[in-house]
């Protein structure tokens, strides 16, 4: 069974975030078939320790915003290197780019069929390497204590919730 529309609709709405966060290489692939208790895995790179916790930061802000969903759960924050946001129906791998270059999720999802993102432009690994000080300015009121500390804040405050 192909993944639910909803699904769709909401990983879209994670991925446009995470472009506008100059993310690249955004990928998301339809696991319905072969893993049955998630729909999609969404894959974006940041190239950063900070740009990866800014992606995060957006991709939930805009998915809480827009189609009112929160995370189930979310790993790797403290690192920043392998941010994984869970919200059950898909989840969303924020990655750096030296760890998705290592783990290489494409190659383990390559015979599932991806998902239409309906992304106007998409920064790749090779925008990088151009665009290296441009993304160093859009991060520059960022530190990574203060995005892991966002982070904390957020977690307790759905702490209190439950």
């Amino acid at each position: 069974m192909p993944a639910f529309q909803d699904s769709i609709d909401a990983v879209r709405v994670a991925a446009q975030a995470a472009n506008d966060i100059k993310a690249m290489d955004i990928v998301a692939f339809d696991v319905s078939r072969p893993i049955a208790i998630t729909d999609i895995f969404m894959v974006a790179t940041g190239g950063n320790e900070r740009q990866v916790l800014a992606i995060a930061e957006e991709v939930e802000k805009q998915l809480h915003i827009q189609c009112g969903r929160d995370t189930r759960s979310r790993e790797g924050v403290e690192e920043a290197q392998w941010i994984l946001l869970d919200y059950g129906d898909f989840v969303i791998h924020i990655m750096h780019k030296q760890a998705r270059k290592y783990y290489d999720l494409e190659r383990l999802w390559k015979d599932c069929p991806q998902v239409d993102l309906q992304l106007e432009h998409q920064f790749t690994l090779d925008d990088d390497q151009s665009e290296e000080e441009d993304s160093d300015s859009l991060m520059a009121g960022f530190d990574d204590a203060d995005m892991r500390s966002r982070f904390a804040r957020q977690e307790e405050d759905e702490g209190k919730r439950s």
